[in-house]
């Protein structure tokens, strides 16, 4: 597999850096519009990535970083809510052991996702690559592979129906 060269901090513009921070920034603005709902943060960061879809290669893998990394984060405060609404409004379930024990997990999970997103920020910001656990690597791949495109523009794209 080959891939295209990684752009040095030197080489990007300053608009790049800002929104490669704000792909992780984005987050917290989410959270303080849809706090009580955690699949905001998902759906503004799906935007965000669409958005930027379009940017450079260092714009388009921060941003794609930051939304696979809230999909687990997303899930576990999903469920954690879900639980909550369970045992308090709709009394079907009662607090236990396992609950509080979810709720620590859920609130550790979180601090380190926070803590991750800053210094992926303040990275970004600096015009340089930050690479989460699991997802960087991912991401890396998918942004940064150069593809075979030879298909592109040898093929029809029109073709008749299929008889």
């Amino acid at each position: 597999m080959e891939y295209y060269d990684l752009e040095q901090p030197d080489e990007l513009s300053k608009k790049e850096k800002e929104d490669a921070m704000g792909a992780y920034l984005m987050m917290f603005a989410a959270i303080g519009a849809g706090l009580p709902l955690p699949i905001i943060n998902l759906i503004a960061s799906v935007i965000y990535y669409f958005v930027q879809k379009k940017n450079t290669r260092f714009v388009k893998f921060h941003s794609l970083q930051s939304l696979w990394s809230q999909i687990p984060t997303t899930l576990i405060n999903a469920g954690a809510m879900y639980w909550t609404l369970q045992i308090f409004l709709f009394d079907n379930l009662e607090v236990s052991d396992m609950y509080y024990g979810y709720l620590v997990m859920l609130v550790i999970l979180n601090l380190a996702y926070f803590a991750f997103s800053i210094v992926g920020a303040v990275k970004a910001r600096n015009g340089k690559m930050y690479y989460f656990l699991f997802f960087g690597k991912i991401c890396y791949h998918q942004v940064y592979q150069i593809r075979d495109e030879t298909d592109n523009g040898s093929e029809n794209v029109n073709l008749p129906p299929k008889l």
